[in-house]
């Protein structure tokens, strides 16, 4: 086939390595040019942020869409070094920034996963036109800038005073890329809300300065996590079946990470179950959110048939009907978590099922028994529908 000239052969192989190959295919790291891209940009600048308040380093994240469209992400974390220090836990800003898929935190640290792709600052860098970073500390910043992933000049030390400490990352999607330059408002502001709900304490806003005259903003924070969600959950469907949320977070050293589940039972309607590892969703489902129904259906079996609303030689009550008017979010958070597939959308962890299933037939059977009444409302309800017709 060489001879005829449509043959293909190592001569004609091209190999792209670093941010000449994010450039030329942008797509495979932010999955489209379009505003799909620039949001999973943004995520994943966000991304870095939230996992400095995951280790304490810092409480607030405020995210600002500029006028003159850039994004700016800024914490108020400890500085950052720009270089690798020895001893510093991770990899400076610089690395963050010019490397590929460098990871922030040492392996065995439950990153937060905010994108599907969660490719890090490397991949922001390579496709903007222009990124500053900063970081402030002790009345002092540097300010280090790039252009479209290179280093741009070298660190200026800025000599006005400043107030406080953090990190700031400031960028503007290249045109020559994407198709948009503009993101949506109500995406980022939807995912950031999510975020402040899976992540229980932290403070996420976000400030839009585009609209001429009328600079609109939104901020969250959630004391109780995963509760405050189920309860939006249901304040959402206006049919609440009345009492409080139940919610337990469980560290489980099996499945090497944390695990925080919310329910509540309202008075009727489909099933509202939301699962989510490392803050990401998993629209697909996984072992987590199997190992919720394997609980649930076991505590609300043995509540039954303490009550005597079953014999105890029936099956186990159908899942389905469990599970009609529950609203949950499970969360789980695990050093090392297996998605089956690209996307992250189906969480595989084996262990994760048994470690969820097993606290949460635990812990909603004692809950069952500190609140009889409510525990015969709930089961009564269920079984009476379980029945056949």
């Amino acid at each position: 086939m060489a001879g005829d000239g449509t043959g293909y052969d190592a001569a004609r192989i091209e190999v792209l390595d670093g941010r000449e190959a994010i450039r030329k295919r942008p797509g495979m790291y932010v999955g489209s040019t379009g505003e799909r891209g620039l949001h999973h940009m943004v995520f994943d600048a966000v991304g870095r942020a939230v996992d400095q308040f995951l280790v304490g380093r810092c409480g607030s994240v405020d995210v600002t869409l500029t006028a003159d469209g850039g994004v700016r992400v800024a914490d108020d974390g400890p500085q950052d070094p720009f270089e690798t220090a020895e001893g510093a836990g991770g990899p400076g800003l610089e690395a963050l920034l010019t490397g590929f898929l460098a990871e922030y935190w040492p392996s065995g640290r439950r990153s937060v996963t905010v994108s599907h792709f969660n490719v890090g600052l490397f991949v922001v860098n390579a496709l903007s036109s222009r990124l500053t970073a900063e970081v402030r500390c002790e009345g002092a910043h540097r300010v280090r800038e790039y252009a479209r992933g290179a280093e741009v000049g070298p660190t200026v030390a800025a000599v006005e005073p400043t107030a406080g400490s953090g990190t700031t990352i400031a960028f503007w999607p290249d045109t020559e890329i994407f198709e948009t330059t503009r993101c949506s408002f109500a995406v980022l502001a939807e995912r950031f809300r999510q975020l402040a709900f899976l992540n229980r304490g932290l403070h996420i806003s976000l400030t839009d300065e585009r609209p001429a005259g009328r600079t609109r903003a939104v901020s969250f924070r959630y004391p109780e996590g995963v509760r405050d969600f189920v309860a939006a959950l249901d304040a959402e469907t206006g049919a609440a079946f009345g009492g409080d949320v139940i919610g337990f977070e469980r560290e489980d050293p099996r499945m090497a990470g944390t695990m925080e589940v919310a329910l509540l039972w309202s008075g009727s309607g489909k099933e509202h179950t939301l699962g989510f590892a490392n803050s990401g969703a998993t629209p697909e489902g996984g072992t987590h959110l199997d190992g919720f129904r394997d609980g649930v259906t076991a505590a609300v079996t043995a509540c039954a048939r303490e009550q005597g609303l079953t014999e105890a030689t029936d099956a186990d009550l159908r899942a389905h009907r469990i599970g009609t008017g529950l609203r949950a979010v499970v969360s789980v958070k695990l050093d090392r978590p297996e998605f089956l597939g690209s996307t992250r959308g189906l969480l595989g962890n084996a262990d994760v099922r048994v470690c969820v299933g097993e606290a949460v037939r635990e812990y909603l059977g004692a809950w069952f028994e500190e609140h009889p009444e409510r525990a015969t409302e709930i089961v009564d309800r269920i079984v009476r529908d379980d029945r056949p017709l």
